[in-house]
């Protein structure tokens, strides 16, 4: 049995991955006085006289929102929020299976920036922190930059857990290589929410983005304002043509999602070229092709290869770490603080080893501690 098979039969017995549970139990007259009315009043009474007080008395300060509009789901693209709901479902689980949160799939049925910000603001006093899910490009980023300021942590995963857990492995990659990230060329193909993300969190000496249209640079036609401001990072070295952006190149980022490369282009690129190709369930470039044209260090997004890139490896301990410190946002040094708490766990990287597995209970307490420290 294949896992779609098997995905769509446990769908069908259980109706979801995820439900309620109560944590106190109503047997007696007296429970239910206890746990509703009237002596719920007293700790609404607390909460009107000290509104922090809602962190202590009731589950916020444990609740995630994971909020979608269906847009930009895995490798599917714009499939609407019903049919992004088992998706989002699923990134609930993990949030409870991994990190102890209490998470809640809220699937938007607009695709109106304007709605999905208001939407956000307006639901925001149930939750600790919010989680923006599979929200395409360009709309994506301006939705996350609208909600830095409403008290709790609002993370855009597709972007920056994404980019935190690229970020840990090129590192290992790199020692791997005996390369330094200060001298290196990265061309990332893909210039949605994680390439731009991938792009601003990496510091190599040079750096180029790809989309559908070609290498991105500025002033091009077709090209959005958050593709403009990577164009002008002072790291970006433009191309006139995708052969001329692998050409020398230490790094290929595959973060495209339906995209692909030639072995022709791997072998473009310098020597002992890393390879990390990252679109599901089909990689730019299969691990044996990459291998074959020369790459030292490949990555896939697929559990089913060495140095699975995944950013389940980050959001459940970022939002551990953010909901317990209470921040009211999680800012670059937090991120930063994160890849590198990840990319330490493996001591000794070996070209089938630059990232602990998601399974590893260390993780989360790792990067939870990455934010209490940041």
């Amino acid at each position: 049995m294949d896992f779609y098979e098997k995905a769509l039969k446990q769908a069908r017995q259980l109706k979801g991955k995820i439900e309620i549970t109560s944590k106190v139990k109503i047997e007696t007259s007296q429970d239910l006085a206890t746990a509703y009315t009237p002596g719920v009043a007293a700790v609404s009474k607390n909460i009107a006289a000290d509104e922090k007080a809602v962190l202590e008395l009731t589950g916020k300060g444990n609740n995630v929102a994971v909020v979608s509009d269906g847009t930009s789901v895995l490798g599917l693209g714009d499939i609407g929020p019903l049919a992004a709901l088992p998706v989002i479902e699923g990134k609930c689980l993990l949030f409870k299976e991994f990190a102890g949160i209490d998470a809640f799939p809220i699937v938007l049925a607009t695709k109106d920036v304007n709605e999905i910000v208001a939407t956000v603001k307006n639901i925001a006093t149930s939750f600790g922190g919010v989680n923006l899910e599979d929200i395409s490009a360009p709309h994506c980023f301006e939705v996350e930059e609208r909600l830095q300021n409403i008290g709790i942590p609002v993370f855009h995963d597709d972007q920056h857990g994404t980019a935190i857990v690229i970020l840990a492995a090129l590192t290992n990659a790199l020692k791997v290589v005996g390369k330094k990230m200060s001298e290196i060329k990265v061309v990332i193909l893909g210039s949605g929410a994680a390439g731009i993300a991938t792009a601003k969190i990496l510091n190599p000496g040079k750096l180029v983005l790809i989309d559908s249209k070609g290498p991105v640079i500025k002033g091009r036609e077709d090209t959005n304002p958050y593709k403009e401001e990577a164009a002008g990072l002072k790291n970006y070295a433009p191309a006139s043509s995708v052969e001329e952006a692998f050409k020398g190149a230490d790094v290929f980022i595959g973060v495209s999602g339906r995209g692909s490369i030639s072995p022709d282009l791997v072998r473009l690129m310098s020597e002992d070229p890393i390879v990390f190709a990252l679109s599901n369930p089909n990689p730019e470039i299969m691990p044996g092709a990459a291998k074959g044209a020369g790459a030292a260090v490949v990555a896939t997004g697929r559990s089913d290869f060495p140095n699975q890139i995944n950013n389940v490896l980050a959001f459940p301990g970022i939002f551990r770490g953010a909901l317990d410190k209470r921040v009211p946002k999680i800012t670059a040094e937090m991120k930063i603080a994160c890849a590198k708490a990840l990319a330490d766990m493996i001591t000794q990287p070996n070209p089938e080893n630059i990232l602990p597995s998601a399974l590893d209970k260390d993780v989360v307490k790792n990067i939870r501690q990455a934010i209490l420290d940041s």
